[in-house]
């Protein structure tokens, strides 16, 4: 366990010198030259997060800062190391359920505090191929199935080893084998999950740009996910599977397009006994400055386990009030339409998400996503974000969410 630094002693570490801040793109003329001409970087993120949820009688409201410092060292000879710290605190409002902090009587707002290394690896590049080793962030394609969840102020991160390469004819391969995976539950177990899943997990990412504006990739997830017995099995050792899949995205002039296929069944010590598929299409234009998409992804249920997905950034998708983080035992279908444009410096963006199941009639309910971002210089960046869910189905609840994100980096 790692001891728990506040923000005002990280940016102390910066402001003191204790840490160079000048970096060159240069490779480093010696050993030494890799920390003094590495690079320092602090950031900070505020947010303010409000839940409406009738599941519960009262609203929760969350008021947290993330405060990261991070150096990156210069390489020398191929070698580069990274180490980064992370600490979330409560500075205000604390009426949520982090996971963590037992106040069960509020909705869930995922930020428990604590302090931890968020990454720290060592990597050797040369050539087109590089391999790290160490705690890391790791994200393939869109996120769907490995991503890291950055959204919340703990970022989900793995401890193992990661290989890229960067082959002739635009072919590049990316192979993982994590044996421990930091959730954003952390850094501690909390009552109601587990901080980390451990394991053997082999995750395998590979792209070929056939044509400059089309590409197919494939991919296989095999997670063999140990039990822990201080949670239900669908909390740590259920989530073991084997999943295997395609994906297309291309552009055709102002149209761009994108379709997956995946097939997943169960694997490793799970207690499940199913197959289930996953597929998805979306086309998009743009139109006069303004983007419109038009999807359509379902992850199917399969002997009445839904198609899982534990490492995805699960905010990403199926609407951002999260009522899906789990899929439902008859799947799920996800219909969505979103317009995105600008008005001045500031980016806009609204989503629209009728939600079914995949195995039944049963209508979950439907969702209205809006969000503002405005980047005011390289330093300083605004977002204001709300999500509505309304349903009749009595397994979901109806349920707002606001946000208002404040994030300040040197």
């Amino acid at each position: 366990m790692f001891y728990r630094i506040p923000a005002v002693m990280l940016a102390s570490l910066v402001t003191t010198g204790a840490l160079p801040v000048s970096a060159q793109e240069a490779p480093a003329q010696d050993f030494t030259s890799m920390f003094t001409e590495g690079k320092a970087s602090l950031n900070f993120r505020y947010r303010y997060e409000y839940v409406d949820d009738d599941a519960r009688d009262r609203n929760a409201r969350a008021s947290t800062l993330r405060s990261r410092l991070t150096f990156t060292s210069a390489t020398y000879r191929g070698f580069s190391f990274l180490t980064e710290f992370d600490d979330v605190t409560a500075i205000g409002a604390d009426d949520y359920n982090s996971t963590a902090n037992g106040k069960l009587q509020y909705p869930v707002i995922a930020d428990p505090e604590g302090t931890e290394v968020n990454q720290v690896w060592g990597r050797y590049s040369a050539g087109g191929a590089s391999g790290t080793y160490g705690r890391q962030r790791i994200i393939h394609a869109n996120q769907r199935f490995v991503g890291g969840v950055a959204w919340r102020q703990n970022e989900q991160t793995y401890d193992g080893f990661r290989a890229l390469f960067n082959g002739g004819n635009n072919i590049t391969l990316d192979y993982t084998y994590a044996y421990n995976v930091n959730r954003i539950f952390g850094p501690d177990d909390g009552p109601v999950q587990p901080a980390q899943l451990r394991g053997e997990n082999h995750l395998l990412h590979a792209n070929w740009k056939f044509l400059p504006d089309h590409s197919i990739s494939g991919f296989v997830y095999a997670l063999d996910i140990d039990e822990d017995t201080a949670y239900p099995a669908g909390r740590s050792v259920g989530n073991s599977s084997d999943t295997y899949g395609l994906e297309y995205s291309g552009k055709f002039g102002p149209v761009a397009a994108r379709a997956a296929y995946a097939t997943q069944s169960d694997a490793g010590d799970s207690p499940l006994s199913y197959d289930a598929d996953y597929y998805l299409i979306e086309g998009s234009a743009d139109l006069a400055g303004i983007k419109a998409t038009l999807g359509y992804e379902v992850l199917g249920g399969g002997d009445g386990v839904g198609f899982k997905t534990p490492y995805a950034t699960l905010h990403k998708f199926q609407g951002w009030a999260d009522k899906f983080l789990v899929t439902p035992a008859d799947g799920i279908e996800d219909l969505y339409l979103s317009l995105a444009g600008a008005l001045g410096p500031v980016k806009l963006a609204a989503i629209y998400h009728d939600f079914q199941a995949e195995d039944s009639s049963t209508d979950y309910g439907s969702e209205i996503n809006l969000v503002a971002n405005w980047a005011y210089d390289s330093n300083w960046s605004f977002q204001l974000k709300f999500a509505s869910f309304s349903s009749d189905s009595s397994a979901y609840t109806d349920t707002d969410k606001a946000w208002m994100t404040v994030n300040f980096k040197i």
